[in-house]
């Protein structure tokens, strides 16, 4: 498994490391649900020629000429043990925008849940004061109250498994052009439909222990100290 980590990593990037994949090793529980959240971006290129004709067994060909119509903002959330996921399309990737998605979680994806583990990385819009610049004092922290937060270390988004279904929604939806928000909504909602119909669960097997082994480079060197 590689690391995306620039020069040596502190302390802290170890202890963030292993706390989230202690996270993954917790059983599944429907009322305290672990969560992952990342979000990517999508450029709207229209194609005014649209597609070149077809040959017998060429793949579909599109003109090399497109217009730019600006970028839309994906966020992306998965619960790898239930196999479900929801990508939301925005505008913008704002702390507004973000503590949006928060209150969506906790008030539309899991109301019965008594908590939400959420595993998120460390973006400068990604955390509970984002709530106090969308809501109200008392509902900022009614909802701030709704999570359990853990991040994912600095250049590590391979430990962040909606970074992972991302990846998957690039290959098998985003490839193609799409000219307007309202196709990409509709694109992605058709993909997430087929996606959660199969139940696609995600079963993480690298924990802590494997991390000491495989990525013992990872962890500072403690030198021994001579007694006085």
């Amino acid at each position: 498994m590689k690391s995306w980590c620039i020069g040596k990593p502190s302390g802290t990037y170890v202890a963030k490391m292993e706390d989230v994949l202690d996270v993954y090793q917790r059983p599944y529980d429907p009322k305290r649900p672990t969560v992952c959240l990342d979000e990517t971006s999508k450029e709207l290129h229209a194609i005014p020629r649209g597609s070149l004709p077809l040959k017998p067994g060429q793949p579909l060909r599109e003109d090399y000429e497109y217009e730019r119509h600006g970028v839309a903002n994906l966020f992306m959330v998965i619960e790898p043990l239930r196999g479900w996921r929801k990508v939301r399309v925005t505008e913008r990737r704002t702390k507004q925008d973000f503590a949006e998605q928060l209150r969506q979680l906790a008030d539309e994806d899991y109301p019965a849940a008594e908590v939400i583990v959420l595993i998120t990385d460390n973006l400068n819009t990604h955390g509970p004061g984002a709530l106090y610049e969308r809501f109200e004092a008392a509902e900022a922290h009614r909802l701030a109250a709704k999570f359990e937060w853990h991040y994912t270390p600095e250049h590590a988004s391979w430990l962040n498994i909606a970074e992972c279904e991302l990846s998957v929604l690039a290959a098998q939806c985003l490839k193609q052009s799409i000219p307007d928000k309202d196709t990409l909504i509709r694109e992605v909602a058709a993909w997430e439909t087929r996606r959660n119909k199969t139940c696609t669960k995600v079963d993480w097997q690298f924990t802590t222990a494997d991390a000491r082994i495989k990525l013992k480079r990872l962890y500072p060197v403690i030198k021994e100290q001579n007694s006085a």
